[in-house]
C-alpha cells in the first residue's frame, strides 16, 4: 500500500516543482540563447557560463543544505528563496555584456540553488517514503520538459533578436517566481517528523564528505556517480539544443516539432517513473539508455528541414532524459539516511549538476571548436552547432550502460 500524500502535498509540489523549473529552463537553454543572439558569444563562453553555474550551484547546495538540517526548517528556504530568486531574474533585463550574463548567473543560481536544489529537494525526500517514491518522482521529473513546453509556448510571440523580448520576459519569469515565494508561505508544509541536527553546522556541512558515511552508504554513491555519467551525456548537447533546431537544422518553427515531444516525453515519465516502484532500479534504467542512444542516432542522421525525423528523435531522446531522472531520482531518496535529507542535497547536486555541468559543456565545446560560422545581419559571426554533439552524447550513454553493469549489477531495490 502506498503511503497517502494529501492534496495539499502535491498542490505544493507541482506550483513550486513547475516555477522552479521554468527558472531553470530560462536559465539553462535560454541565457545560451540570450547571450548568442545578444552578444555572439562562442561556444567558450556558453560552456564557461554553464561550468561556473554549476560550480556555484554545488556549492551553494551544499551549504544551504546542511543548514536546513540544523535548523530543521524547509519552507522558509524555499518561500524567501523564491522570493529573491525571482528579484535576481528581473536584474538580466538590464545587463549589456557576456560578462556580467555570467557573474549574475552565478548570482541568480545561489538563491535557486537554495530555494530549490538544497530546500525543496530536501522537503520532498522528507515527505515522501519507500512505497511512494517512484510516484513522486514520476511527477517530479517530468516538471524540466513540462517547463520547456511552458517557456516555449509563451516565448512564441517574441521575437528574441529584440532585446526588449527579452526584458519582458525576465520580468515575466521573474514576477512569477517571486510571486510562488510568497504563495508557498501560506501552502508549504514541513514533515511533522523533521527535527534540527544536533550536530555543529560544521558536522553537519562535513557528514556526507566522511569516508565512512560513504561505505556505509555505498549504493547511494555509485549511484551519484551513474548519475554523473547520465549528465554529462545530457549537457553535451543540452546548452545548443535549441540554437542547433533554429540555425543548423533551419526549423523556424522548432517549437511546433519540439513542444509536441515534449509533451509525450512528459506524460510517459509519469507511468515510467512507477516502473521503479515496481521492477526497480536497473530493469528500469537500461531501457532509458537505449532510448536516448536511439534518439541521439536519429538526430545525428536528421538533415536540415527534415521535421518529422527531428520529432521522432527529439521524442525518444527527450522521454529517455526525463525516464533517467525519475529513475535516478527516485534511487537517490531511497538511500538517503532518514533524517539527514538537507546534508545529502550536497552530494547529490555533485552528481547531478556539478560534475556535469563541468564536464558536459567542456566536451561539446571541444567537439564543436571546428564548426562552421556564419555572418549574422550585422555582420558579426556565430558558429554552427553540428551532429557531433549527438555522437559524443552518444559515446557517453555507451560508456553510462557499461558502467551500471559493472558498478549495480548487485543492487537490488525491494518493491
Amino acid at each position: 500500500m502506498q503511503t497517502a500524500l494529501g492534496r495539499k502535498f502535491w498542490i505544493s509540489m507541482l506550483i513550486f516543482g513547475l516555477m522552479g523549473q521554468v527558472a531553470w529552463v530560462v536559465e539553462n537553454m535560454y541565457f545560451n540563447v540570450f547571450i548568442y543572439k545578444m552578444f555572439n558569444a562562442s561556444a567558450a563562453d556558453i560552456s564557461a557560463m554553464v561550468m561556473a553555474s554549476a560550480v556555484t550551484a554545488a556549492l551553494t547546495t551544499i551549504v544551504m543544505g546542511a543548514v536546513s538540517d540544523k535548523v530543521g526548517k524547509r519552507k522558509a528556504f524555499m518561500s524567501v528563496g523564491y522570493m529573491i530568486w525571482g528579484i535576481s531574474i528581473i536584474s538580466f533585463a538590464y545587463i549589456r555584456s557576456i560578462m556580467l550574463t555570467i557573474v549574475m548567473d552565478c548570482v541568480m543560481t545561489y538563491f535557486g540553488s537554495t530555494a530549490n536544489d538544497a530546500a525543496y529537494n530536501a522537503w520532498l525526500t522528507d515527505r515522501g517514503d519507500s512505497t511512494n517514491r517512484g510516484k513522486i518522482e514520476g511527477v517530479n521529473s517530468m516538471m524540466p520538459l513540462v517547463a520547456v513546453l511552458v517557456v516555449f509556448g509563451g516565448f512564441m510571440s517574441f521575437n528574441l533578436d529584440e532585446h526588449s523580448a527579452w526584458v519582458t520576459i525576465y520580468y515575466v519569469i521573474g514576477i512569477a517566481t517571486t510571486l510562488i515565494g510568497v504563495l508557498g508561505w501560506f501552502i508549504i508544509e514541513d514533515d511533522p517528523g523533521l527535527r534540527k541536527t544536533e550536530e555543529s553546522l560544521g558536522e553537519t556541512l562535513a557528514y556526507s564528505f566522511r569516508p565512512s558515511v560513504a561505505k556505509s552508504n555505498l549504493t547511494l554513491y555509485i549511484t551519484l556517480l551513474n548519475f554523473a555519467v547520465f549528465g554529462i551525456s545530457i549537457q553535451i548537447f543540452m546548452p545548443y539544443l535549441i540554437i542547433y533546431y533554429e540555425k543548423t537544422l533551419g526549423l523556424d518553427n522548432y517549437v511546433l516539432i519540439f513542444a509536441p515531444a515534449i509533451l509525450l516525453a512528459a506524460v510517459a515519465t509519469v507511468f515510467y517513473g512507477r516502473l521503479y516502484d515496481r521492477i526497480g532500479f536497473m530493469k528500469s534504467t537500461m531501457p532509458v539508455c537505449a532510448m536516448l542512444l536511439a534518439g541521439y542516432a536519429i538526430l545525428y542522421f536528421t538533415h536540415a528541414l527534415a521535421a518529422v525525423q527531428a520529432f521522432i528523435g527529439s521524442l525518444l531522446a527527450m522521454t529517455g532524459y526525463l525516464a533517467g531522472m525519475s529513475i535516478f531520482g527516485a534511487m537517490i531518496r531511497d538511500n538517503i539516511p532518514e533524517g539527514r535529507a538537507g546534508q545529502f542535497q550536497g552530494v547529490r547536486i555533485i552528481g547531478q549538476v556539478f560534475v556535469p555541468g563541468l564536464i558536459g559543456p567542456a566536451i561539446g565545446a571541444w567537439v564543436l571548436r571546428d564548426a562552421d560560422m556564419i555572418v549574422n545581419s550585422d555582420g558579426t559571426e556565430s558558429f554552427m552547432p553540428n551532429a557531433q554533439i549527438w555522437s559524443a552524447a552518444g559515446i557517453v550513454i555507451v560508456l553510462l550502460a557499461l558502467t551500471l553493469v559493472l558498478t549495480m549489477r548487485n543492487v537490488r531495490k525491494e518493491a
